[in-house]
């Protein structure tokens, strides 16, 4: 595993025909851009080979194939100078330089205001991008004495164990589960894997050569065991133990918490402060349909995968076309001898061509040899699935259109009607059941190479969009009247995504119950900090779920540096705690809802699980990164009523 922040060049000692075998695999503008880097010369940039912006990020930014070429002949000549010279690189590229390299290769003019976020993200002297300076600031003997509690070893535990270790913060973390990794400990249904790309989906410091542009869970699960060992995480974390109640006593300023380990086991924990990083998708909803209790057969909900179960040859029901359904079912239909779809909408689909495929080896050696390409070509993948798609999931107020919100939307929403078009449109009955009737990123789009479109015209796999009705001891019954029995049913019906930090029971000031204060509509302060609550910080809370913009790791990492810069106000000015303000918290969370009815996905014609009951979106972040990048750089002390201890 590769620490980002130090970064090494041992130089090339592979043969010209090597190098020139992986540049045939090579991304074009992530190898100009790193070209400048071992030249010193710009010029390569300014030519008149140049990528372009667009829906997606076309494959090697649109450049043709003789374009290419030539880029790979002169790159071949770069490294093979490289190699056979001193091995050192020019001075680092001046600042306007870095900039214009940055409009280069996402093929676009960056406004002013993302320069200093991008040159952080990009960090191209191997900075800790998401370092909380405030925090490192505080006596070492004050942050030993400051002990915190995490529920969850999931990917933003994790993350709060090694940002509090290498504070000097002791820490206990409690999960559920025997092992880390969350969400991907959980989910290990066939065909379970990421839909951001793994250059994204990773933490800054510590990157590594992935075998798969999108990994499947396995090796997802093994990068956060990995990363988990590595920095010496696993020691601090009581495994099998879960949380029942969390209660803040007002007169010491300690979160109590009581926990049953193994299912039997009672004890309580204090900590000075408590965060929850228990992730929004990890309690299974199952639907509610009449007589489901009376089937007489295996049945399942996909986040709890019974593997026991032989599907060969078997009639299987899947109820729901989600993320979950999209991935297992192409894995199930090799082998089942007839899988029924009860489809409700159908899903938007993001085409990616390389989202099942192995990173050939010739850019494993380009990632691993050539400097900062690596760099480049993250951020790269950093822009193409973040801001560089949020213009278009915007709505105009002068758009009249259900199915679009705007030009832009209405744009890509026939790119992606002729996507759909060009695998199923010899099938009229299947293009009208897979097209979607609301705007793209209304709901969730799901990336995808063509398997789940393909599978669907599979001889034994049958989609049926007639509702269910009930359930009996053979199968499924539709409002139709018809009967679809089946051996085996699995639900793919998604988590009880907006029943934040539930089950558990959270007091806060004056005995405050959290699920009261909420009322089935939860809201925080950045996604972090609620009113009554003191020193209570949430990871993937209310509002910082993404839809198109970017890896839910950046938001875990950046809501991490606003929790130890909260944690640095209070250990430094000796303060038993901190709270949010309500007004604050209000006007924060008036701007979150009027910024989601802007999008896609907040207009009313759209039913999802962002959605609450009450029609408001609980779940998505509706502005840019960089935004949340900036808002959540250190807390401002204004926005608390500061504590006092005594």
């Amino acid at each position: 595993m590769v620490d980002a922040r130090n970064d090494q060049w041992p130089g090339i000692t592979a043969s010209d025909e090597e190098i020139a075998a992986a540049l045939q695999e090579a991304d074009i503008p992530s190898l100009m851009t790193a070209l400048v880097h071992i030249t010193g010369d710009p010029g390569i940039i300014r030519g008149s080979i140049r990528p372009d912006a667009g829906f997606f990020g076309a494959p090697q930014g649109g450049i043709p194939e003789d374009q290419q070429q030539q880029i790979r002949e002169q790159a071949l000549q770069v490294l093979i100078a490289w190699r056979d010279g001193d091995g050192k690189l020019p001075p680092k590229p001046a600042g306007n330089v870095i900039r214009e390299m940055m409009n280069f290769i996402v093929g676009e003019d960056l406004p002013d205001e993302y320069i200093g976020f991008l040159e952080s993200e990009l960090a191209m002297n191997g900075e800790d991008a998401y370092a909380q300076p405030a925090i490192e600031a505080v006596s070492g003997e004050k942050r030993a004495a400051f002990p915190v509690l995490i529920i969850g070893s999931g990917m933003s535990g994790i993350l709060a164990g090694i940002r509090l270790r290498q504070a000097g913060i002791p820490f206990t973390i409690i999960e559920k589960n025997p092992n880390v990794g969350g969400t991907w400990f959980q989910n290990t249904y066939p065909g379970c894997r990421v839909d951001s790309p793994n250059h994204n989906y990773s933490y800054s410091f510590a990157q590594q050569d992935w075998p798969q542009h999108y990994s499947p869970q396995k090796v997802l699960l093994s990068y956060f065991d990995q990363v988990a060992t590595e920095y010496g995480i696993r020691e601090h974390v009581r495994f099998n133990t879960e949380v029942k109640k969390a209660e803040y006593d007002e007169a010491s300023g300690h979160w109590r918490l009581y926990v049953v380990t193994d299912g039997q086991t009672e004890s309580v924990l204090e900590g000075r402060a408590l965060i929850t990083a228990v992730g929004q998708l990890n309690r299974p909803r199952m639907p509610v349909i009449d007589g489901m209790e009376t089937f007489d057969g295996p049945a399942f909900h996909s986040g709890e995968w019974e593997h026991e179960h032989d599907l060969t040859g078997k009639r299987i029901g899947v109820v729901g076309t989600g993320a979950s359904a999209f991935q297992f079912v192409p894995e199930i239909a090799r082998k089942a001898g007839d899988v029924v779809v009860f489809q409700r909408t159908p899903p938007w689909i993001a085409p990616r061509e390389e989202y099942h495929d192995d990173i050939p080896e010739g850019k494993h050696w380009l990632l691993n040899n050539v400097p900062f390409y690596a760099k480049w070509y993250r951020f790269l993948m950093f822009w193409r699935t973040s801001e560089g798609l949020l213009g278009s999931v915007k709505k105009d107020d002068n758009w009249q259109d259900e199915i679009s919100v705007s030009a832009a939307n209405e744009e890509l929403r026939q790119m992606l009607t002729e996507y759909i078009r060009s695998m199923v449109g010899d099938d009229p009955d299947l293009f009208a059941k897979a097209v979607p009737n609301y705007p793209p990123a209304g709901k969730r789009m799901l990336v995808d190479n063509g398997t789940w479109l393909t599978t669907l015209k599979r001889d034994n796999v049958h989609i049926i969009t007639d509702e269910i009705t009930a359930i009996n001891e053979r199968g499924l019954r539709t409002d139709t009247g018809d009967q679809y029995d089946v051996d085996v049913i699995i639900y793919a019906t998604g988590f009880h995504a907006n029943k934040f930090l539930w089950p558990m029971e959270i007091k806060g000031l004056n005995g405050a119950d959290l699920q009261e204060y909420w009322d089935g509509d939860p809201r925080a302060y950045l996604g972090i900090t609620i009113p009554g609550f003191p020193n209570l910080f949430c990871m993937y809370g209310p509002n910082t779920n993404i839809v198109v913009n970017g890896s839910i790791i950046f938001f875990s990492e950046c809501e991490m540096r606003y929790i130890l810069g909260c944690l640095a106000l209070v250990i430094d000015k000796d303060l038993k705690a901190l709270d949010c303000k309500p007004e604050i918290h209000d006007a924060y969370n008036e701007m979150i809802d009027a910024g989601n009815l802007k999008m896609a996905w907040g207009a009313p014609n759209v039913r999802s699980w962002y959605k609450n009951e009450k029609g408001r979106v609980t779940q998505n972040w509706p502005f840019t990164l960089r935004e949340y990048w900036e808002r959540t750089q250190a807390p401002d002390p204004s926005d608390y009523e500061l504590i006092k201890a005594g």
